[in-house]
């Protein structure tokens, strides 16, 4: 196996085409960012960390029959997946208040929500990945009805197998962002990361922040915070 081409570079990740049709070669970054990019720092050790949680969690996934482009890990950066398109929406599921969540609706953070609640974001840098509803979605024509649903069910799924992870290893999965890919024939995967970089996790006892919100709240350093988040994953 050999990575060939660079095809794209994110906020956290580069994407390379492979020797092997169908399949992407992934390289995290050391790099953070807040404000959708507008701060930015390099975080030595932040990249090997998210490529291993995410590796681990996609295959813990993987035994509850959800399905995903996770293929392997390559390295402790890198990982290879199966080349999807990916869909323009964030797939957000909340269980607890939290971020601009409380902030737009006056609900005080920490609060259990009564059930998940699931939003969409359009994956639009330019347009700061705005809010939107399902008919935004199909005027947009980003995914169809029958995705929608799919989407949805999916994104449930993940929440309750991630809920039962974490709660293993004494941490509070407060909410997540998921993001989906289309193959070829038209199947949907889970694809992207699953990372304190996209979920919002808190431990049990002390109610301490083990994800991004360090970072973005300026509360310490995060290499120590995800350190502590894959060794309680893989020592569970």
């Amino acid at each position: 196996m050999e990575k060939t081409e660079l095809i794209y570079t994110g906020k956290a990740k580069r994407l390379f085409t492979t020797n092997q049709t169908g399949q992407i070669w992934i390289e995290y970054l050391d790099q953070a960012t807040a404000l959708n990019g507008v701060r930015k720092d390099e975080i030595l050790g932040k990249a090997e960390l998210n490529n291993q949680i995410t590796s681990l969690i996609f295959k813990e996934l993987a035994k509850k029959d959800i399905p995903s482009h996770f293929i392997k890990q390559l390295s402790k950066t890198e990982q290879l997946v199966e080349a999807v398109a990916i869909i323009p929406l964030e797939v957000v599921v909340r269980n607890v208040a939290a971020g601009s969540f409380s902030k737009k609706l006056a609900i005080e953070e920490g609060t259990q929500l009564t059930f998940p609640i699931i939003e969409f974001y359009y994956k639009k840098d330019e347009l700061d990945d705005p809010f939107i509803n399902e008919d935004h979605i199909k005027y947009l024509e980003l995914a169809t009805d029958e995705e929608l649903i799919a989407l949805k069910e999916a994104a449930l799924k993940v929440n309750q197998v991630l809920i039962e992870l974490f709660d293993q290893i004494n941490i509070r999965l407060i909410d997540f962002k998921i993001e989906f890919g289309r193959k070829e024939d038209g199947t949907i995967l889970l694809a992207d990361e699953i990372s304190p970089d996209t979920c919002r996790l808190w431990d049990k006892t002390t109610n301490d922040h083990l994800d991004k919100d360090v970072y973005r709240k300026e509360l310490g350093e995060i290499v120590p915070v995800y350190k502590e988040v894959f060794s309680r994953l893989k020592n569970k």
